[in-house]
């Protein structure tokens, strides 16, 4: 890259990674953000952030100057094969950061992408990145078939319609991994099997309904990368899971609070409601809708949870949808739903924070969401 100048859309840490990439490359790297125009002269390639969607007048200004232009995944991607690193993949709707995780621990890998470092940040002696796809990288990654020893589709559902406009846009972005792969596991099919793996998770925090679909993609994640199933057990084994992905947080008079704030979609959130097994569920749920259809989890909702407590920019969407089928008061706070729940919940309920939407109406995120939500928990009264 010596001598070319580059342009990087997006200042956030994939862009600054980027930049900073090309910069160790010999490259003149410029970045713009927050919606800046493109500055004047002669760039060789553009670098985009996820962030930057499909419409974005950026875009179509590279189109007029003839700049090609690429993801900010295909940038580190085609860095990392130049030096030697072996790259697996996973991509999915639900549950791919843990996956992410447990792979790369079981390699002693790096966990890249929208999981760990961005990909341009991975540095040192060649070895195993494993990278977590989401579909807005997609939108801009174009990558040979050989790019990933292995790639997995763990499960595909409705979310990110806000950004996509349909569910078929959104599950292509998806599936275009897999034309990118030596070897493609996609368990979004019905005729998913992975041989002999259930018996390698037994017992681990992905044995159970929800989870264990995933934990065979990772299985075949594992074998793929040429790990025996000995070593994949001993991973399951020792697996820690993510904050705020179904993690219990506190039990309070036979009472249960578990922090699922990562579950940002209504697919997500049946889910987390299904992992609570037969206890009788109080949900809290809301925030910012990205455009998947509450109606959805009205199975789920009337099949195990007792009541739901609404909060966020959402909450009368969310109650207009499910008063008909379930118990719902809207409290509008994290602090008031939270009060109200702990106040009618019993011996032996869960009150799970599976919120179905994004936090960004009144949290910069969903970890703090989840932060406030076990500081309520855990608090008297």
């Amino acid at each position: 890259m010596k001598g070319m100048r580059v342009l990087v859309l997006g200042g956030g840490a994939s862009g600054n990674a980027a930049a900073n990439l090309a910069r160790r490359e010999g490259a003149e790297a410029e970045i713009v953000s927050n919606d800046a125009p493109i500055p004047e002269g002669r760039f060789d390639l553009a670098v985009v952030s996820p962030g930057v969607p499909p419409g974005h007048p950026w875009l179509a200004g590279l189109e007029s100057r003839s700049v090609p232009f690429m993801s900010e995944l295909q940038f580190g991607v085609g860095h990392l094969r130049r030096k030697g690193w072996r790259l697996l993949a996973v991509t999915g709707s639900k549950g791919k950061s843990s996956v992410v995780k447990l792979v790369a621990d079981a390699l002693g890998g790096i966990p890249c992408g929208n999981y760990g470092f961005p990909v341009s940040a991975v540095e040192g002696e060649p070895g195993w990145a494993v990278v977590e796809v989401s579909s807005f990288m997609m939108e801009t990654t174009s990558l040979p078939p050989d790019a990933f020893e292995a790639a997995a589709i763990l499960n595909l559902q409705e979310d990110h319609l806000d950004r996509h406009g349909t569910i078929s846009r959104y599950h292509a972005l998806k599936r275009k991994l897999l034309a990118m792969t030596r070897r493609p596991i996609d368990a979004s099919r019905g005729d998913f099997a992975s041989k002999g793996a259930a018996r390698l998770f037994e017992g681990s925090y992905f044995d159970n309904s929800v989870l264990s679909k995933n934990a065979c993609c990772a299985v075949e994640l594992m074998r793929g990368a040429g790990l025996s199933d000995e070593a994949a057990a001993a991973a399951f084994a020792r697996f820690v899971p993510l904050p705020h992905r179904f993690e219990t947080i506190a039990e309070r008079r036979g009472v249960r609070f578990v922090d699922d704030s990562k579950a940002t979609s209504i697919a997500a959130l049946r889910a987390g409601v299904a992992m609570c097994g037969v206890r009788p569920v109080r949900l809290v749920a809301g925030g910012l809708a990205k455009g998947d259809d509450p109606a959805a989890a009205i199975f789920d909702l009337t099949k195990r949870v007792k009541k739901v407590y609404l909060i966020g920019h959402c909450a009368e969407v969310f109650f207009s949808s499910w008063r008909a089928h379930v118990d719902c008061e809207v409290c509008g706070t994290l602090e008031r739903a939270v009060e109200a729940a702990k106040r009618d919940a019993v011996f032996g309920e869960t009150v799970l924070l599976s919120p179905g939407a994004a936090s960004f109406d009144q949290f910069e995120n969903f970890g703090r969401r989840g932060e406030v939500f076990a500081e309520l928990a855990k608090k008297e009264g």
